[in-house]
């Protein structure tokens, strides 16, 4: 039956062929935002397609470039040929794994679809890719020019502190250039653009934070943030002080 089904897919394959268009190329920038992690915690939705397996002779787990994939979810799921989808697996932790948000491992597009399954290329890899991780839908990031300056506008605002939570792979430690989420989003009012120093309590009781560090807002959520580091005087670690520029 298995075989069954991917021959018949590379028929249709074939025949669908036409309405897949080629992808955009992203720059460095915009390539390395879209490979970040979301700005968000939230698990993903339970109803989202799966990578069930490659359209290989032999049976593999783990994908990359140009490789095609078997996606558990067809027409009745709502994907058709030629939509792009994030490629992503949860992150999770403790004995309760809980959530911790979500991995981007790249990004591809449905080139042949039947009713319960599709096959899809990947038009771009981040990290390995795996029999079970999720899609969700893709969305080419916005990149202003901005985000690449190293501005320091205005005077920092002390009154409320966010905080770094993590880099890309879940890393604990980021350097000038990389990207990192923190635990601010819209709730805060934070719009993409908006500015803000990177401080360390480095000494305790009575002996002011340490600057750190700069960054720039990249995108939000409703209770995250995407950011890019601008400038570092030491590395920038999770749990590090991050006040808004006013």
């Amino acid at each position: 039956m298995r075989r069954f089904v991917f021959a018949a897919l590379f028929v249709t394959c074939a025949a669908t062929a036409a309405v897949a268009q080629p992808d955009a190329m992203l720059s460095p920038l915009a390539t390395a935002i879209a490979c970040a992690p979301p700005p968000t915690f939230e698990p993903a939705s339970s109803d989202a397609p799966h990578i069930i397996g490659g359209q290989d002779a032999i049976p593999r787990t783990l994908f990359g470039d140009r490789d095609r994939l078997v996606i558990g979810g067809g027409t009745a799921s709502g994907l058709q040929p030629g939509q792009q989808f994030f490629v992503r697996r949860a992150i999770t932790y403790g004995s309760s794994r809980a959530s911790r948000g979500s991995r981007t491992l790249g990004w591809l597009r449905i080139v042949a679809v039947n009713e319960t399954t599709a096959i899809a290329a990947v038009s771009q890899v981040c990290g390995p890719i795996l029999v079970g991780d999720h899609l969700e839908p893709f969305v080419e990031p916005v990149v202003s020019a901005d985000i690449e300056k190293d501005d320091t506008p205005g005077q920092p605002d002390f009154t409320n502190l966010a905080h770094i939570v993590a880099g890309n792979e879940d890393r604990t430690a980021v350097g000038a250039g990389e990207l990192a989420l923190i635990d601010w989003g819209q709730a805060q009012g934070l719009m993409p653009g908006a500015r803000f120093a990177i401080f360390r309590d480095a000494g305790g009781k009575g002996v002011p934070l340490t600057s750190v560090g700069e960054g720039v807002v990249v995108s939000t959520s409703k209770a995250m943030a995407l950011t890019r580091i601008t400038r570092v005087r030491d590395a920038i670690y999770s749990g590090d002080y991050v006040a808004m520029r006013k």
